[in-house]
């Protein structure tokens, strides 16, 4: 029956640093899979060594999701008779091909499997992968596979190669029965656990114990017991299900440690631990293998199965024969690993700092091929798919050679990697102080050691002696090179401690061996571009971090006065920055435009740079850069005013076609107290409409008098007050009462300016007597110049002041917005009101005295009372059409005494009401 077949890969024509080949020798959700090196020619080789001669019936292809080949084709090796089984040997045989989808349509969310059947015999599968499909995630024409599946049978020449018996008894059995024709025995059948698929969405331990159900499913099913072979099935249904939701918690663990959030870590290994052995107690997983041997004599040992993972109580025996004691997880051993006859313990493995090595996965490989590689583990279906090239992975970093067997557990073991010649040329200063062997682990692959490096680095230019200032100068140059790199770290805690040293640097060491103001621009100047890129992360807190740093040190000390950071901070940048990084160099403008200000010389901030950055940002594409670049615009023009606008775009209606300029200069009338263009093309409509109405009926009331002095109709007081037009109505402080009207009418009298007939120059408000009163001149009048009358604030209507508190309680349109205290009688904004109450501080009225809305005086109390105190000499303060009255020449004659008077003289009998 074909089952999956172990393998190794032994040639690859390329790869890439980080994902390479070696990875497709193990199945797991956390798999990074195999990439070529970039830019690299097509087509690409890999070659996979199959343990032993066998034959082929199935090849499945897991493609990268954004590295996507256009062809991979297959090849089949095998070995002639009598020479060694090497690749130089080999001949091959073309299968065919497959062809990949560019997976545009799933916007590269989704990775393709390929399975191909096939029927081959042979000891190496050779993939030749072709060119990529061009996509604008894949920036370096690079290919990836994920992972490869080979299914199929070994080749057995006789029973002195098989080397484990037991098992080709059991499949025997199997396979041989009659009864069993056409289920298992099938040539073709293969089984969903041997799937590609499966491996890469299982929990690595529970999918061995799924393994095993299955056999003992087999088994049970020879052997006629169906009740137990039904109990079997349910548990592996189950037991699926379980897989996926442990490794998802296996995936929160991972990157609560990620986040050092190791209380959550905790949590979640607590939860894991307690939900399989709930479990494994509610499913009976021991009872179901059968552990306690009353129907097996053979044992099956599940702790063989168990990775290197928290203790479980998994050996749950009927009646426990007294049981050896379990020793704590970090004293004890891994568990062994079944062998082809024998079973033998591994070896301890040993632990990266913070006992972060990732778990081992097993492939069906040997003891020692399996404490080889190891890899991380995470649920496929949860893993995360990157907008970029590279999966995104937790930042635990594997060693890839193997652990010594004599390591004991915890520490650093072995040494890193050597440094490359271009590390060692970049790094040569820091070589020259600090040491190859630090400065190795600073370029290392595994991020503790480039946190320890940089954690020595802060502890030696701690403790160095503050007499020799050149060595302190020396030390501080070759730090600048570690500290860029750890800035740029993707490694969370290794970008912390880059930033630690970096603060120490800058506030105690600069200061402590006295350096020149030279070097503290010169750490800054090469570490502050690095800040400025690390500001436009991914991660949030490492944004949050990059730029609270950079607000901190353009505040310290040694920092400030040299002007570095605003300087390098509103440089303007140079073509279409991302979006992400430019918003978040504009929100650094903006704080250090709160934080320093203009008015400091020693800031560093002007209007010229500050208004040069913005003028390139508000030119981005991306609509938050553009928002947060009009914030800092209006927030400067507040405080300086016009200067401002000489770096924008003429105000005019071409520009002001674009709604983002538009918003910004009415925001500058705003603030200039000019009602914006828009609002003053709607006031002057409106303002023409009224004028034209007015006109309208001022014509219409005037001449209503001149048919009156004609004779046409006597002439009554109301005829006289309908002279004061609808739109500035008045109030009297009592009820009007009707005088009572003379017979006949004087005739007219050329030269008596009392005269009704000669009324149309005098103003029946303030008595003023103009030969330009004529209808239009006295309308004119009335709106601008008479100091009797004024204009409502809200509803811009002409009222007389001595009514305007009435006006505005009774007949203003914004009447509902006033209260009316009892104190001083004036009319109060109703959110000023009860603070206006409660105060008590306006000016009380008096009784049988006039209250002036405008200045809040008491004067003397009738028609002449508010005459004398709105257009007198010692008049009201607050009345601005006082003084423009009191300028002009006063009316002589008559017509001076009927100014006096408050009323036309000779229309004696219309009186007005007292005031």
């Amino acid at each position: 029956m074909p089952h999956k077949l172990s393998f190794k890969v032994t040639h690859a024509s390329g790869q890439d640093e980080v994902h390479r080949a070696s990875e497709l020798n193990f199945h797991s959700p956390l798999t990074k899979g195999w990439q070529s090196a970039r830019y690299c020619l097509y087509p690409q080789d890999i070659v996979i060594h199959l343990e032993k001669r066998s034959r082929l019936r199935k090849i499945q292809v897991l493609s990268h999701q954004c590295l996507i080949a256009t062809r991979i084709e297959f090849f089949v090796g095998d070995v002639p008779d009598g020479m060694p089984v090497d690749l130089d040997n080999a001949r091959y045989t073309r299968l065919g091909y497959v062809s990949l989808s560019d997976n545009e349509k799933t916007g590269f969310k989704a990775r393709e499997l390929k399975s191909v059947q096939v029927d081959a015999v042979g000891v190496f599968l050779k993939l030749n992968i072709h060119k990529n499909h061009i996509n604008k995630y894949n920036i370096y024409n690079q290919v990836g596979l994920v992972a490869v599946n080979v299914i199929g049978d070994p080749i057995r020449k006789g029973l002195e190669d098989i080397d484990d018996m037991d098992l080709f008894t059991e499949r025997r059995k199997v396979l041989d029965d009659p009864s069993m024709d056409g289920l298992y025995n099938r040539p073709d059948y293969i089984s969903p656990l041997d799937d590609l698929a499966f491996d890469m969405y299982q929990d690595p331990e529970i999918a061995q114990i799924i393994r095993k159900l299955e056999r003992k499913k087999q088994e049970a099913v020879l052997q006629e017991r169906y009740e137990y072979a039904k109990k079997l099935k349910h548990t592996i249904q189950e037991l699926q299900k379980v897989g996926e939701k442990i490794g998802k918690y296996e995936v929160e663990k991972r990157q609560a440690v990620e986040n050092e959030d190791y209380d959550k870590a905790k949590l979640k290994k607590a939860q894991m631990d307690e939900y399989r052995v709930q479990i494994y107690r509610d499913l009976n997983v021991p009872d179901l293998l059968e552990t306690t041997g009353s129907r097996h004599p053979k044992h099956i040992d599940l702790e063989s199965t168990r990775q290197p993972t928290p203790p479980r109580l998994l050996d749950l025996p009927r009646t426990p024969p007294s049981p050896p004691p379990r020793t704590p997880y970090d004293e004890r051993p891994l568990p062994a690993i079944k062998s082809q006859r024998a079973y033998s313990p591994l070896s301890p493995r040993a632990r990266t700092p913070y006992d972060e090595r990732p778990l081992p996965i097993h492939n069906r490989e040997t003891p020692a091929q399996e404490n080889t590689e190891q890899s991380p583990r995470m649920p496929y279906d949860e893993r995360p798919i990157p907008v970029a090239k590279k999966v995104a992975s937790l930042a635990i970093e594997e060693e890839e050679d193997p652990a010594p067997p004599d390591t004991a557990s915890g520490g650093i073991t072995g040494e890193p990697e050597p440094l490359s010649e271009k590390d060692m040329r970049e790094a040569s200063a820091a070589i020259d102080i600090f040491g190859e062997a630090l400065v190795s682990k600073a370029y290392s692959k595994t991020w503790s050691y480039r946190e320890d490096a940089l954690l020595a680095v802060y502890k030696q230019m701690q403790e160095l002696s503050a007499s020799n200032k050149q060595e302190a100068r020396e030390m501080l140059r070759a730090s600048i090179p570690l500290m860029k790199r750890a800035i740029d770290d993707k490694v969370y805690a290794v970008f912390k401690a880059g930033l630690m040293l970096l603060k120490m640097i800058l506030t105690e060491y600069i200061p402590k061996h006295k350096l020149q103001k030279s070097d503290t621009v010169m750490t800054m100047e090469k570490t502050l571009p690095n800040l400025l890129h690390k500001s436009g992360d991914t991660a949030a807190r490492n944004r949050d971090d990059a730029k609270n740093f950079i607000y901190e040190c353009a505040t310290m000390p040694e920092v400030k006065p040299t002007m570095v950071v605003p300087h390098e901070c509103v440089k303007p940048w140079k073509g279409n920055l991302a979006p992400r990084l430019a918003q978040s160099r504009a929100e650094i403008v903006e704080s250090l435009y709160e934080q320093l200000g203009i008015k400091d010389s020693k800031s560093g901030l002007t209007v010229d740079n500050i208004m040069n950055f913005c003028v390139v940002a508000l030119g981005h594409t991306s609509a938050d850069v553009r928002v947060v670049t009009e914030n800092i615009v209006k927030a400067l023009y507040k405080e300086v005013g016009q200067p401002v606008k000489d770096y924008l775009p003429p105000d005019d209606e071409k520009t002001r076609k674009n709604t983002m300029w538009r918003l910004l200069f009415e925001y500058f009338d705003k603030v200039d107290g000019k009602p914006s263009k828009s609002d003053v093309k709607r006031q002057k409509a409106d303002e023409e409409a009224r004028k034209q109405q007015e006109i309208d009926g001022l014509q219409k009331q005037l001449q209503q008098l001149k048919d009156m002095a004609a004779g046409k109709a006597p002439v009554d007081e109301s005829a006289l007050e309908s002279k004061k037009p609808s739109k500035f109505k008045t109030k009297s402080r009592r009820p009007m009462v009707k005088p009572k009207l003379n017979k006949t009418l004087s005739k007219a009298d050329p030269d008596d300016d009392t005269s009704v007939y000669n009324m149309d120059n005098i103003c029946i408000f303030c008595g003023e007597k103009n030969p330009s009163f004529t209808e239009e001149g006295l309308d004119l009048h009335y709106w601008k110049n008479c100091p009797m009358l004024k204009r409502c604030a809200n509803c811009k209507q002409v009222v007389e002041i001595a009514s305007y508190t009435d006006h505005l309680l009774t007949e203003c349109e914004a009447k509902s917005n006033y209260a009316k205290c009892n104190r001083c009688t004036e009319a109060i904004t109703k959110p000023e009101y009860e603070q206006h109450v409660a105060e008590k501080a306006c000016n009380a009225s008096k009784n049988n005295m006039n209250h002036c809305p405008l200045c809040h005086q008491n004067h003397l109390t009738g028609e002449d009372g508010w005459k004398n105190h709105l257009m007198g000499k010692d008049g009201c303060k607050q009345n601005p059409r006082r003084l423009l009255a009191l300028n002009k020449q006063p009316p002589t004659g008559k017509g001076a005494a009927a100014a006096s008077r408050g009323k036309p003289v000779g229309v004696r009998n219309l009186k007005k009401t007292p005031r």
